[in-house]
């Protein structure tokens, strides 16, 4: 993980296993292939608890990176899916 990822983490209080948790039951609701040096995608999930995390990351062939996390504002997503 980053440390920029390991920041936003730590000031939003979101902890590791939750983030497993959102990947792991999530799926993928944004995709931005055209990202450099990655392409990112944004997955939309939940731990276990219920609590929503969104996650971005980025992928290729031979890197899974896991770029920031955040817990959505309701008031800028609909269902944490869609963009308001």
């Amino acid at each position: 993980m980053k440390l920029h990822t390991k920041k936003r983490m730590i000031e939003r209080n979101i902890k590791r296993r939750e983030v497993k948790e959102a990947i792991e039951n999530g799926t993928i609701i944004e995709e931005y292939t055209d990202d450099k040096p990655l392409p990112t995608y944004l997955i939309n999930g939940k731990t276990l608890d219920l609590r929503p995390i969104h996650t971005v990351i980025g992928i290729d062939e031979e890197v899974v990176a896991i770029i920031t996390v955040y817990e959505p504002d309701p008031k800028r997503w609909i269902d944490f899916k869609k963009r308001r």
